[in-house]
This record gives C-alpha cells, sequence and structure tokens, in this order.
C-alpha cells in the first residue's frame, strides 16, 4: 500500500493534501510555521511531526528525517513559497521527480497519474510520474480529508542551516490570507495612485472581502505587499467571487486566479482581454463606478 508524507503549514493545507492522497495507506504528516502552534494537530487522527520553523533549510532537514525514518512513497503539499523552496531542493538532492499545480491525481501501485495545467491554464496536460515522488497542488482543488481522532505529535529541533545569517530585515505583510479568502477584490494599473486603493478597501469591507493585486501593484509600484499579489510570480487563489478592478487580464494573472468560482471584470477598456475570461463584465470607469457600487451596497445595509 502506498504511504504518504503531508508537508504544510496551515490546517487547511494538510487536510487538503490528505484528501489529495485518500487512496493512499499510511500517512503521516509534518506540520511546521504556523500550523505548528495550531491546537487543531492534535485532532488530525495522525502522527505528527511538528516544526517550529518556517525556514526552508529547517524543513528540508525536516522532511529528510521523516522521509528516511517513514519511506513515504508521495510527499505532497500545497504549492506555496515554502514547499516549492524547500521541496523542489529536496526533489534535486533525492533525484524525486516533482510535478507542480497539479488539480487531480490517481495513486497506481508503482506512479501516479495527474493533470496540470500549462500555456498560463490555458491548456491542461494529463501526466505520470512513477513513484516515488514530491507533488504540490493547487490550492482549494481537493476535497478536504476530515478525520477525527487523537494525534500523536513528535516535536521536531530546527537544524540544518546551509546559509549564515548576515541580517534580517522584517517583511511588510498585509496581514491577509488570500489563498483562504471567499471573496477577493482585485486591484490594477487602472488606478492612478496609492490613495485610491481605498475605494476598493471600502468595497471589500462592504462584501467581507480580502484585497489582492496585479504584478505592478505591488512589485512595480510597491502601492500592497507582497503577500498581495496575485498571479504566477505572486498567489494561486480560488475564491468563490474574484472581482478584477482595472485590471487588464494579463496570462500571467490570469493564472492565479483561473480556479475562481466567479470572475467579475470592471475595466473601461472594452477591448481588455480580461472580458475573454470574466463570467461578468463591467464597462466603466472605476472611478465613476466604484463610487455607485459602494453606495448601493451601504444602502443595502440601513
Amino acid at each position: 500500500m502506498v504511504k504518504a508524507l503531508i508537508v504544510g503549514s496551515s490546517i487547511p493545507e494538510i487536510k487538503e493534501s490528505l484528501g489529495a492522497v485518500s487512496q493512499a495507506g499510511e500517512k503521516v504528516i509534518l506540520a511546521y510555521g504556523n500550523a505548528a502552534e495550531d491546537e487543531q494537530l492534535q485532532q488530525l487522527g495522525f502522527k505528527v511531526y511538528r516544526l517550529k520553523s518556517s525556514h526552508p533549510d529547517h524543513i528540508v532537514a525536516a522532511v529528510e528525517k521523516v522521509y528516511d525514518e517513514f519511506k513515504p512513497d508521495i510527499v505532497i503539499g500545497w504549492i506555496t513559497k515554502n514547499n516549492r523552496a524547500a521541496l523542489s531542493y529536496f526533489a534535486g538532492k533525492r533525484g524525486l521527480p516533482m510535478p507542480t499545480d497539479v488539480t487531480s491525481l490517481e495513486i497506481k501501485e508503482d506512479s501516479i497519474i495527474y493533470t496540470r495545467g500549462f500555456l498560463s491554464e490555458r491548456a491542461i496536460a494529463k501526466e505520470k510520474v512513477p513513484l516515488p515522488a514530491i507533488v504540490l497542488i493547487n490550492q482549494k482543488v481537493f476535497k478536504p480529508f476530515e478525520q477525527a481522532g487523537q494525534a500523536e505529535i513528535v516535536d521536531l529541533t530546527p537544524a540544518g542551516e546551509t546559509v549564515k545569517l548576515v541580517e534580517v530585515k522584517k517583511k511588510v505583510l498585509s496581514g491577509i490570507n488570500l489563498e483562504e479568502a471567499e471573496i477577493i477584490v482585485g486591484v490594477g494599473r487602472g488606478f492612478k495612485k496609492k490613495e485610491d486603493l481605498e475605494l476598493a478597501f471600502k468595497l471589500a469591507e462592504l462584501l467581507g472581502a480580502q484585497v489582492g493585486a496585479s504584478r505592478p501593484i505591488a512589485a512595480d509600484y510597491k502601492w500592497l505587499p507582497e503577500d498581495a499579489w496575485i498571479g504566477i510570480s505572486g498567489k494561486r487563489v480560488s475564491p468563490k467571487l474574484y472581482i478584477a478592478i482595472g485590471i487588464s487580464g494579463a496570462p500571467q494573472h490570469m493564472a492565479g486566479v483561473m480556479n475562481s468560482k466567479i470572475i467579475v471584470a470592471v475595466n473601461k477598456d472594452k477591448t481588455a482581454p480580461i472580458f475573454k475570461q470574466a463570467d461578468y463584465g463591467v464597462v466603466a470607469d472605476l472611478y465613476q463606478f466604484l463610487p455607485v457600487l459602494i453606495k448601493k451596497l451601504e444602502e443595502r445595509r440601513k
């Protein structure tokens, strides 16, 4: 029977990864960072290795320890920045195949068959790799696995840094979790200045949403922190509703939102590429449209 090692930094990530390998037999979990501090670990019902660190070197060392001890056929987790950094290093070191952006997974005795998007999610590839393998899955694609029971917790000591730490500079983060947001308001270059983003934040407040951004807003202008960046090089999200405001619809950005249930685009350029991929489109100047929409939503609240 195929054995699986689940690697994750949040409970939703761990549960969904467990769901992706529900066909597997024995399973163990490596929970690091925020997940290691979560009380819900006790209710996962599987053996849990707990690492209270998110440093990639520490994760690699922990994966190596658990891998050599448990000898899993599959190592699986969400395609997050830390997972990608640590597990790609481990895969290269051990010579293991590592499919990423996986959207479906079938486990055989000696291989896995999976699908993933490519060409900026415009096409789907069905591929096969031998076991053992490392798999990074897209968020909110697989049904989370729920199992009641008391988990056996094994604490791991952070070790294995291969890079000398010279200086630590605190990264400015937005404090949001776009991967788990059900409604996201995306902002793009249609906004003329940083202060105008308050329109998007007001809309998000009324909708109970989070605010994300295309690459120029987060990376070029730096109007929003890096963890608000949505796209191939940023975060991949799968909300129930994605409202793209002033976003043209470049393939690099759309690849990050293609798993959204509904996409609404607001753009004054009727030829903007995003309208071809949106479920609903509004051809309007955001500076005229948003105040009206905000006013209507405020009136409904009264």
